[in-house]
């Protein structure tokens, strides 16, 4: 019996669902393998907080080491050494939240205005390269290029008069060099998120401008901006949680003794007071007290900006 023409070639309900559970089934078994990693590897560990809250020793283990309560976070809240490596923290993530935050969106605002797509291409590939490239790596070159023997800084200076400046063991300039150096390494790879943001925005918004007498700049401050706007916020949310914090990486290669008061910050201080001093009980509380700060901030930051820009995480 032949179907009507309104009907025939229609899947059934019984086939759609069917459709719908192969469809769902196929997206959960991509999935599973992130899931496994993720409860493997981040809450499966989650039980080693306890440490925080005991006087751990090796031997003992976690459930054989006696309680202690809080008796390691008040030692490091009234701990001088503590403090002088947070207040560094904060200073060089308002640096980074100040340069280094806005270094990609800049970038990605610029790198769009190059008309000619092949060097635009060229430009944008050129910027992803340093990603690649370890702490230690980047580190190397800083400390080659700033030397003040063979350094191709101090050389250009000394074509004006300038006496050799020593760089990375000067306090004042260490930070300036720790921001320029995270800049240059990571600022193409941060920019591809704005990248594909721009990439989104419907050309004939920007023709109509034009047609309209708006200058590029205008274009920017009216268009570009305002379709970055929720990448930009969602960013800056994910990265004031991590305020208290600073990659060990770049801080650990880039410091020595001489810049030490400056550069010494909570992930080069939870180092050497729990792989060189052993101090397991003490490391773990200051990074108990680290994420729980992060993560107040996080969920404030981001009432705030729902209120403010209507925006956030969720």
């Amino acid at each position: 019996m032949n179907l009507p023409p309104q009907t025939a070639g229609r899947p059934t309900p019984l086939r759609k669902k069917r459709v719908y559970k192969k469809t769902v089934f196929s997206l959960y078994l991509l999935l599973a393998p992130s899931i496994v990693l993720l409860f493997v590897f981040h809450y499966i560990p989650l039980y080693g907080i306890l440490i925080a809250f005991k006087d751990f020793s090796p031997y003992k283990g976690i459930f054989g080491s006696p309680w202690v309560g809080l008796k390691h976070v008040n030692y490091f809240l009234h701990d001088e050494a503590f403090w002088k490596v947070m207040k560094n923290t904060l200073i060089l993530n308002f640096y980074d939240l100040i340069f280094g935050f806005t270094a990609p969106i800049v970038f990605a605002i610029l790198a769009n205005e190059i008309y000619h797509k092949t060097f635009k291409k060229i430009v944008q590939t050129i910027s992803y390269l340093p990603h690649f490239l370890s702490w230690v790596v980047v580190s190397g070159v800083f400390y080659q290029m700033l030397s003040p023997e063979t350094g191709m800084v101090n050389d250009l200076l000394g074509l004006f008069g300038v006496k050799p400046i020593f760089f990375m063991t000067e306090p004042s300039l260490f930070r300036g060099i720790a921001v320029f150096a995270d800049i240059w390494k990571n600022v193409g790879w941060s920019a591809i998120l704005y990248f594909a943001v721009i990439a989104g925005i419907d050309t004939s918004l920007y023709e109509a401008a034009m047609i309209d007498g708006a200058s590029r700049i205008r274009q920017i401050w009216h268009i570009t901006l305002p379709a970055m706007l929720p990448m930009i916020v969602l960013l800056l949310l994910l990265r004031l949680s991590t305020i208290f914090t600073v990659g060990f990486d770049r801080i650990f290669t880039l410091q020595n003794p001489l810049v030490l008061d400056v550069s010494d910050v909570t992930s080069t201080y939870i180092y050497r007071l729990g792989l060189e001093k052993a101090q397991y009980s003490l490391t773990t509380a200051i990074g108990v007290v680290q994420s729980t700060l992060g993560f107040i901030l996080l969920v404030t930051a981001n009432r705030l900006s729902k209120k403010v820009v209507g925006m956030g995480l969720y």
